[in-house]
């Protein structure tokens, strides 16, 4: 990679102790892409060609690469390519830990008797990892598509709940705020499934809720930690206590300073380097989540570091619609299309009054600011139509997208009421 190759030839030669290099971050990682890259033939420009067409999702880039495509949580969207061997050992961890894990034996055979149906409620549309993962799955082998199917969290929720109902899965995956949708649903009558187990990710899952979808379902509910930067990278126990694999990723939870905080004292950040992925190195790459690590041995055995995380701090919004009665908007599915208009670069969407939704956008460099306004005017109109919320406003900001000033950290959905 010439870009560490540059970042670290003033270090010693004898440098072997990761605290020796200096952090990265994604805006300069992005920034940096072609340097970053140790395989020539992938740029920045080819790249982004390929993520702009949906049809390609889960397919190999360059015939050997899984591309993938992380939201702005951070303020810099990016793209993360992970070559077969990295694929390999996401796949590894995943059937010897996390599997394990997650179900008993008895749980087991109540999967296999149930068909073994797996379905999945994620962002579609894009290079997204999960879905891009299990596209690649049924492109591989397209018999899977019998017992493994993705729905949309963008579709209004009556149709999710329909589908699901046709396709009783005995596994669930989805984001907490779809999860807790889905368990108002299945409380209230209109769902009827039976799913051995409930995965959970991509958002903060409070115990509240987690308790709240466990017994809306009567099934357990694991959570999940990891990115498109850092696949698998933990695994829940029955303790609730995500471990990490420290043999395939160095985790460090930090201060502001970049310091190593004490274990069982919150941090401001993690750094985190993937020893699996040798096409787009990340050493000591700023996560932006706040962690807590165990300071002592976790009850289920595990000799693997055991943490606690605070991820993403978005929230669902509400309004009060006279046809549809409450329509909730996922932070996720609302960011989801916000994000996929050509263009856009970041964003923040914020509820400021009972039927309005502010916006506040920074687009690409070289891109007529009115033009990706009014095409992402016409696509956050539509899906608030969709889901039953056509009288909710929407409105640009005179501000740009920032940070919070106290915590640093970058929001994207939130409502001020």
């Amino acid at each position: 990679s010439p870009y560490y190759r540059r970042l670290y030839k003033d270090l010693p030669a004898n440098a072997n102790d990761p605290r020796f290099l200096p952090p990265v971050t994604k805006p300069q990682l992005v920034e940096n892409f072609d340097a970053w890259v140790t395989d020539s033939e992938v740029t920045k420009q080819d790249v982004e060609s390929f993520v702009s067409d949906a049809s390609l999702v889960g397919t190999p880039y360059l015939g050997r690469y899984l591309v993938a495509t992380t939201s702005g949580t951070t303020g810099t969207p990016a793209v993360f390519l992970h070559d077969e061997t990295a694929m390999a050992v996401y796949n590894a961890i995943g059937y010897t830990r996390a599997m394990p894990a997650l179900l008993s034996r008895n749980d087991l055979w109540r999967l296999m008797r149930g068909g073994a149906r797996s379905a999945a409620v994620y962002a579609t549309g894009g290079h997204f990892f999960a879905a891009a993962v299990l596209e690649r799955r049924l492109k591989q082998r397209p018999w899977r598509a019998r017992i493994q199917r993705v729905f949309s969290v963008l579709s209004p929720i009556a149709e999710i709940v329909r589908d699901l109902n046709a396709f009783r899965p005995s596994l669930l995956a989805s984001y907490p705020s779809m999860l807790e949708s889905l368990a108002e649903e299945q409380e209230a009558g209109r769902l009827q499934i039976r799913p051995v187990l409930i995965s959970a990710g991509g958002e903060t899952l409070a115990l509240k809720v987690r308790e709240q979808i466990a017994d809306a379902f009567g099934c357990p509910v694991r959570d999940v930690y990891g990115s498109s930067e850092a696949v698998g990278i933990t695994y829940e126990c029955e303790y609730r206590w995500l471990h990490v694999s420290a043999d395939w990723y160095i985790f460090e939870p930090v201060d502001r300073d970049y310091r190593l905080v004490r274990p069982g004292e919150p941090s401001h950040t993690v750094l985190i380097t993937n020893l699996a992925n040798r096409v787009q190195p990340l050493i000591r790459y700023d996560q932006g989540d706040t962690v807590t690590l165990r300071p002592d041995a976790c009850a289920c055995g595990s000799p693997l570091p055991a943490i606690r995380v605070v991820g993403r701090t978005n929230d669902t919004l509400s309004f009060q619609t006279d046809r549809a009665g409450e329509v909730r908007l996922l932070p996720l599915a609302l960011g989801t299309v916000i994000e996929e208009t050509p263009d856009v670069r970041r964003f923040q969407a914020i509820k400021t009054a009972p039927k309005l939704i502010e916006v506040r956008l920074e687009t690409t460099l070289g891109a007529d600011p009115e033009k990706v306004w009014n095409a992402l005017d016409q696509r956050l109109r539509e899906y608030l139509s969709a889901q039953g919320a056509a009288s909710v406003a929407v409105k640009r900001s005179a501000e740009a997208p920032h940070t919070d000033p106290k915590s640093g950290k970058y929001r994207q959905v939130w409502a001020e009421l």
